[in-house]
């Protein structure tokens, strides 16, 4: 994974990790889960069957070479599909790799197939009568499109389409924590998660003081190659991906944004961007308006803790998010009756878990994937009535 597409090298075990315990989690659940439940109507005897309806087709992207494939392919190997797995073409070797690797672990071969395609090739995919379900993870323009393929012959699909989610820092914010983590969920992954942590939200009453530690914090940042431990940001996946973050981040400066630390393409071998961080965010820049896939972070000023939820909301995105506040049952509550997305984070940062549903909202997408919502997020959901 580090050498396709220039993770550094903890971050690759870090997703083998999570993997593996993905794995585990759906070889213990996933037959309890997915059992056959008996049920009393109207005095007779019914059950609720969970059955497979065929096969998977999983289109996938570069940034999680492994987790991206193995989140949607387990649970569907495990409810009693065959999938298939259109990865991006920068880590075609890791989709290649686990194709062997699960053949290694006695995989029926041909059970889990990497398909090397073109876009419209992958259409064809879509439309043969096997293929009964579609997952894909990438952009809100590439989700419409298999979407709208698939809406016409009436097949279901999962799409995880990214975000642009938004860190409160609310007036009661232990700021060490928040500034920490912070960082830290911004240059996860070089920059480059759907869950990474990208506006950061922070009330009048904390925002000098938050700016002053982020910037501290990410000037410190040194770039280099990924496979040195001690480096703490690698390169992004490719030249037209780093081309595309600065563009965003020019034309931010350019609607009134100011950089304070970064924003400048480094004179080196390799597409590397520095850690960034903007602000004097505003609606109508890239900032604010966009998802920055790459290391660059937004912070917005907020008036105070209602007018911070008003300003996360104020996106067409609703993947995660996060809150920073000392009262934790009143962070808990804005989080569920009011944070308009699908995962929050209270005091910390976090990618996934493999028994908490993965998933959002708005253009972010639809469908669950972990939990025993991802285990019956395909299956047909069978009433049996016995008179």
């Amino acid at each position: 994974m580090t050498r396709e597409v220039g993770k550094l090298i903890s971050d690759s075990r870090s997703e083998v990790d999570l993997v593996a315990a993905i794995c585990d989690y759906t070889a213990e659940h996933g037959p309890k889960v997915l059992a056959d439940e008996e049920r009393s109507a109207e005095g007779a005897t019914a059950y609720v069957v969970h059955a497979p309806i065929g096969v998977i087709y999983g289109i996938q992207p570069w940034n999680f070479p492994a987790y991206q494939a193995v989140r949607y392919s387990i649970a569907s190997l495990m409810a009693g599909y065959g999938v298939l797995l259109k990865h991006a073409e920068s880590c075609t070797g890791s989709g290649l790799f686990l194709r062997d690797l699960y053949e290694r672990a006695g995989l029926p071969k041909g059970l889990f197939g990497v398909l090397i395609i073109s876009h419209e090739q992958s259409d064809k995919i879509i439309e043969n009568d096997l293929v009964r379900g579609i997952t894909l993870t990438g952009s809100d323009r590439a989700g419409r499109a298999v979407a709208a393929k698939a809406g016409e012959l009436v097949k279901k699909t999962v799409l995880e389409l990214g975000s642009n989610d938004a860190y409160l820092i609310l007036d009661d914010a232990d700021l060490d924590l928040a500034i920490e983590t912070c960082v830290a969920g911004r240059i996860y992954n070089n920059g480059q998660t759907c869950v990474n942590a990208k506006r950061f939200i922070v009330t009048e009453k904390n925002h000098d003081a938050f700016v002053e530690g982020y910037v501290d914090k990410f000037r410190a940042i040194e770039m280099g190659d990924p496979t040195d431990d001690a480096k703490k940001l690698g390169p992004l996946v490719s030249e037209a991906q780093r081309d595309q973050l600065h563009k965003q981040v020019e034309e931010s400066v350019a609607k009134g944004a100011r950089v304070l630390v970064g924003g400048e393409v480094p004179d080196r071998t390799g597409w590397f961007y520095p850690a960034t961080v903007l602000v004097d965010v505003a609606p109508g820049q890239p900032a604010y308006d966009d998802e920055l896939f790459g290391p660059a972070a937004s912070i917005i000023r907020a008036k105070d803790d209602e007018d911070a939820m008003r300003i996360a909301n104020d996106s067409r995105y609703g993947l995660g998010g996060g809150i920073f506040s000392r009262d934790v049952d009143r962070a808990r509550e804005l989080a569920a009756k009011y944070f308009d997305t699908g995962m929050i984070f209270i005091n910390t940062f976090d990618v996934a878990s493999p028994d908490l549903p993965f998933g959002g909202v708005k253009t972010s997408g639809y469908g669950r994937e972990h939990g025993p919502e991802g285990l019956k997020e395909f299956v047909n959901v069978k009433s049996i009535k016995i008179g």
